[in-house]
């Protein structure tokens, strides 16, 4: 593994909740209509079934899922924006409240995408039923007698969001609500959702970009771009927050105006994605910033580890995935299909495959600053630099 970090104290992270100060949290609800009903044994012919309570039927599409598809690539977006721009906190997001303004911008223009596209669908959508039907001719029956009027499946579609100023129970008459208020547990666990989604991050980078390239195009630096922005309007959640931001940022500066990125620029950025995979080794990078050093004292030591790794298993990143990748990237991570040879595929995204009337998203559901490198310090380090953990084979 790249980044083992058994001999070294991985640094706490614990958010204060005076971070509340310069956030709001922000709930996205999206209801979709599925289009779907369930099957009966009358759509069966009356054959004899099993039992509900062995067995259920399953579902049959009362409209063209093409149709609808629209609706599940705009709540995609948003969420993927979201995600962008916030950390999951509470059944949502919290953002900068900074940032608050250009955030709505662009939620009232997926918004305003949404009704378009609703009001669209409705105009036609007695012709689009009976042309559903006429294609499955043969079970139209079992689907004229399931559809539904305009007027439900208008009142089953909604895009809308709740922001609001979160503040502590400061005081009750019973004070048991003060201190079993539930409000700090979440705030001091910001920081480290925040480092697990760039953990998951980092990883859906590396499989569909870095991995196993030996040549990517400028493009392949947008998503880390964006996961820079993101760190920096966040920066405030976590004092390990900046620290990462700058590493990021001196890479970034690093790499050559243009022209494909081999060579030693390519193992850096796959050294440092590697590292943002690993939250213990990337917090423990972070603290020696902290302490001191520049971030160019870490990507030195990435370059060198990575080369090294790369030698000795033909891998510069043999670090364990984590447990899931984040869906329903758009616009900023990857909005190109093409980042190096071969082409990384793309997960298409569309309607959600649900058997309910109406599905919600209420952010539970599924998934980035200085202009100079920054100069090393002459005050001696509490841990250990970057690159005497490079020389120990920590990485």
């Amino acid at each position: 593994m790249l980044f083992a970090t058994a001999t070294e104290t991985t640094p706490m992270v614990q958010s204060d909740i005076r971070i509340l100060d310069k956030l709001l949290a922000l709930n996205l609800t999206v209801s979709l209509w599925s289009a779907r009903k369930k099957m009966t044994a009358e759509d069966m012919g009356g054959v004899n079934l099993p039992p509900e309570d062995l067995a259920s039927l399953g579902s049959k599409r009362i409209a063209d899922p093409e149709s609808i598809k629209v609706f599940g690539t705009l709540k995609a977006r948003a969420v993927s924006f979201l995600d962008r721009h916030g950390v999951r906190f509470m059944s949502g997001w919290a953002i900068p409240e900074e940032q608050a303004g250009e955030i709505i911008q662009e939620l009232v223009s997926i918004r305003d995408e949404f009704i378009q596209a609703k009001d669209a669908f409705l105009q036609d959508y007695d012709q689009s039923i009976e042309n559903w039907i006429a294609k499955h001719n043969e079970w139209g029956e079992i689907i004229r007698h399931s559809t539904v009027g305009s007027d439900y499946v208008r009142s089953r579609m909604d895009f809308k969001w709740q922001m609001f100023k979160v503040s502590p129970l400061i005081s009750h008459e019973n004070t048991e609500a003060v201190l079993e208020s539930g409000l700090a547990e979440e705030v001091t666990g910001l920081g480290s959702t925040l480092f697990g989604e760039i953990a998951k991050t980092a990883d859906d980078i590396w499989h569909r970009v870095y991995e196993g390239v030996t040549s990517v195009t400028h493009k392949a630096l947008s998503p880390l771009r964006t996961l820079h922005q993101k760190l920096v309007g966040l920066s405030f959640v976590e004092p390990h927050v900046a620290p990462v931001a700058d590493i990021i940022d001196t890479a970034l500066r690093r790499m050559p105006p243009k022209g494909n990125i081999v060579g030693a620029d390519l193992l850096l950025l796959q050294g440092l994605v590697c590292l943002l995979r690993d939250s213990d080794a990337l917090l423990i990078q972070a603290q020696t910033l902290m302490d001191g050093y520049g971030p160019a004292s870490v990507l030195d030591s990435l370059v060198s580890a990575s080369a090294q790794q790369k030698s000795q298993s033909d891998s510069v990143c043999s670090h364990p995935s984590t447990e899931e990748n984040i869906d329903g990237y758009e616009e900023g991570y990857m909005d190109e299909p093409s980042f190096a040879a071969p082409k990384a595929k793309r997960r298409e995204t569309g309607i959600p495959q649900d058997e309910t009337e109406e599905i919600q998203d209420t952010g539970k559901d599924r998934w980035l600053i200085s202009d100079e490198d920054a100069v090393e310090s002459s005050v001696p380090p509490r841990k250990r630099t970057a690159p005497e953990i490079a020389s120990l084979g920590l990485w």
